[in-house]
């Protein structure tokens, strides 16, 4: 089954094949979506639109970001040569802010006030706020209270830039709880706010719109890939949680012959409420209005998820990465929390750069991937910067992989 062109998807419906849609929505939010849809799909064809969001990226976000040769790194791992799409550097510190300046100018040509988001790692959170902020809109930013202690480095930003943070107490107290609260909040006024959905996940039209504000990624990675060598990457490499960044980067190659994989945190047990491994271990399902693999308990409700990573910790997945994997053109695979713990220091040390959590399952995988790919290329999406994380880390496990495995032995013995 050959994957058609990005622009083909969604269906009229909202659907990728059997998933996205929207279900189980009140009538009043299944219009307002239905508003939403028609004003991106009029107002982004506009010379206008384009234009001005042309400029943001460029004067604003600091885009194209580099893609980059880690050398040390590459010589390292032995043989294999490891490239890194920079969204580290973007402005705010992730990819986030693609999809968040893109929904912001359009709230603003819709005449919204308000901008309302969930986050989880939080940089979905900053990259809302400093969006509303730039637009002149009120923001409000929807987090659980687990996030918000793991994560204080990007609450604190949040609130600097004048968003009011709401923190979240029912459930796990996670990302899920926090889309839940979000949703809430928007329903009370759909009209003058703009639900600002933090990945492709959701009701149509948020797949497919937040899909073509990261599709930029893509377009820089492949153009910036070939100029450096002369040729397309034999290997592309994202994490996936919800899936923004690694759509993002894979709408760019997916007509190509490019080895794309997905990389899933199987966190630290394969049991319900130790991993997040969506597409692997999860079944379709229906969660926050659209049909994506869900992972699931035994009633069919939405399973309780973990993951070192804040940003990946959600029980559904992108519609279209559902599409994806039934197709088989992406491979989806795991990494675990010693794995991206490993590569978060890893990275850190041979290469200068300190990685988000979420993108250190990227880059853990990547490593894993060197060992049989030997002569071949490896384009990782570095999608964020580990700045949020290293009160959390360094607290935790320590400044080193050493120091790290003297404090749980179980990983040193499990290297062995």
């Amino acid at each position: 089954m050959e994957y058609k062109h990005y622009r083909n998807l969604p269906d009229q419906t909202g659907h990728y094949g059997p998933y996205g849609g929207f279900y189980n929505l009140p009538k009043e939010l299944e219009e307002q979506f239905k508003e939403i849809t028609h004003a991106y799909l009029t107002i982004s064809k506009s010379h206008k639109f384009i234009t001005e969001l042309r400029s943001i990226r460029k004067h604003f976000q600091g885009r194209p970001t580099p893609v980059y040769f880690a050398e040390r790194l590459s010589n390292m791992v032995g043989g294999a040569r490891i490239y890194l799409k920079r969204e580290d550097l973007n402005h705010t510190g992730a990819h986030k802010l693609n999809h968040c300046m893109g929904e912001a100018l359009l709230a603003s040509y819709m005449g919204k006030k308000k901008l309302i988001a969930e986050t989880g790692a939080g940089q979905h959170g900053v990259a809302t706020a400093t969006a509303a902020a730039y637009f002149g809109l009120e923001c409000e930013i929807h987090m659980g209270e687990i996030d918000i202690e793991k994560q204080m480095p990007n609450v604190i930003r949040m609130k600097l830039l004048g968003a009011n943070v709401i923190p979240v107490k029912t459930g796990l107290r996670t990302l899920k709880e926090a889309v839940d609260s979000a949703f809430v909040s928007y329903l009370k006024d759909p009209k003058n706010s703009l639900y600002c959905i933090g990945s492709v996940v959701g009701p149509h039209p948020y797949p497919m719109l937040v899909r073509d504000f990261q599709h930029v990624v893509g377009v820089e990675a492949r153009e910036q890939f070939f100029e450096m060598t002369g040729e397309l990457p034999d290997n592309l490499v994202a994490c996936v949680g919800g899936g923004s960044n690694s759509i993002g980067i894979f709408t760019g190659f997916l007509d190509d012959d490019t080895e794309i994989y997905g990389v899933e945190p199987s966190g630290k047990s394969l049991n319900i409420g130790g991993h997040s491994a969506t597409l692997t271990y999860g079944t379709p399902g229906i969660i926050h209005g659209f049909k994506c693999y869900l992972l699931q308990d035994e009633k069919g409700e939405p399973a309780p998820v973990y993951s070192i990573a804040s940003g990946l910790d959600y029980p559904g997945v992108g519609p279209e990465h559902c599409y994806l994997k039934d197709n088989g053109r992406v491979h989806y695979v795991t990494v675990n929390d010693e794995e991206c713990l490993e590569a978060f220091y890893t990275l850190s040390k041979v290469e200068g750069i300190i990685p988000a959590l979420e993108s250190s399952h990227a880059v853990a995988y990547a490593i894993k991937l060197a060992e049989t790919k030997k002569y071949q290329s490896i384009l990782v999406n570095l999608s964020g910067r580990g700045d949020k994380d290293i009160d959390f880390i360094t607290s935790n496990f320590g400044y080193t992989a050493e120091e790290m495995h003297k404090r749980y032995p179980e990983y040193a013995k499990s290297r062995k």
